[in-house]
């Protein structure tokens, strides 16, 4: 409040120091009230910090600001290091904008425009009829494999190392021919499901799945209904990795993995039709698509 009094009582005596030149007295009240205006409105006239990632339903968006700031995205306030990285994403069906706001010794205001995308319809027909309309006693199965898997998700390791180690990138936790893609409207055996939230690989039974990047194991399991033999790898802060229709898991729950180490072998375990690993990505409750954080597969493994 007292730069605001200061500003009024110095700009008449500016004004009226060239009595009589209309024109510089327009342009010291132009200077006036773009000086006042930055003072009172810092969150309209800073400069947000440059962004990395995707603007993307399933992308993945970080940037760096001052420590100590609070940062949100869309309303949700997000993770903020003690370096000032902040991290947030977007799920399948996001709306076309969120509103980045960040308050704290450089306070921002944007409102950032996310792309939509075009998912593809899927037709999977084969798979064991069990697994498209499951019986009760499934369904209880079903039930208790879930709640599972929600709590290893719902798990907020706080590690910064792998965090940023996620966050400079990963890698493919196996290679070959892409048989199914991020966000695709699921139709087994005729009857419509959720929509596919991975990237699927196919590659023989028994090929090696690796960590895309270091993470905790939260979740290792044999045979669960759907997903068969499943690993999820928590990657700090929200952030996980999830592996399915594995037909071996090579880790325990608690142990910690790094970039590279073997967690499992490729297998068609689970509602499947063949051999193949789905990877799978979640920030907190939304999914994101793996590929985006990838580089594109090899040519040699592709077959496309």
């Amino acid at each position: 409040m007292s730069l605001w009094f200061a500003a009024v009582q110095a700009a008449p005596v500016a004004v009226s120091a060239v009595p009589g030149n209309e024109v510089l007295e327009l342009a010291m009240k132009n200077v006036f009230w773009s000086t006042l205006l930055a003072v009172c409105s810092p969150l309209a006239s800073a400069q947000c910090p440059p962004l990395d990632g995707d603007l993307v339903q399933g992308g993945l968006l970080w940037g760096s600001t001052a420590p100590g700031s609070s940062v949100s995205l869309g309303g949700r306030e997000l993770d903020v290091l003690a370096d000032g990285t902040f991290f947030g994403g977007f799920g399948r069906d996001a709306a076309a904008s969120a509103e980045l706001v960040i308050e704290g010794e450089r306070p921002c205001r944007q409102t950032l425009e996310v792309t939509s995308r075009q998912y593809r319809i899927s037709r999977v027909d084969g798979v064991p009829q069990k697994t498209v309309t499951p019986s009760q006693e499934h369904l209880d199965r079903i039930a208790r494999e879930r709640a599972l898997v929600s709590a290893a998700k719902g798990q907020r390791l706080q590690r910064p190392d792998l965090l940023q180690g996620a966050l400079a990138g990963f890698e493919w936790p196996t290679t070959g021919r892409i048989s199914g893609v991020y966000g695709s409207q699921r139709i087994y055996n005729g009857t419509p499901k959720s929509p596919h939230y991975g990237v699927d690989v196919a590659v023989p039974t028994g090929t090696p799945v690796y960590a895309p990047s270091g993470g905790v194991v939260t979740l290792a399991e044999p045979d669960l209904f759907y997903s068969g033999g499943t690993v999820i790898l928590d990657h700090g802060y929200g952030l996980s990795s999830s592996f399915l229709h594995m037909s071996k898991v090579h880790v325990a729950v608690g142990t910690e993995i790094r970039r590279g180490e073997l967690i499992g072998e490729v297998g068609a375990t689970g509602r499947a039709t063949g051999p193949h690993l789905d990877w799978r990505m979640s920030w907190r409750s939304e999914r994101i698509d793996p590929q985006l954080l990838v580089p594109p597969m090899p040519a040699a493994t592709s077959g496309q």
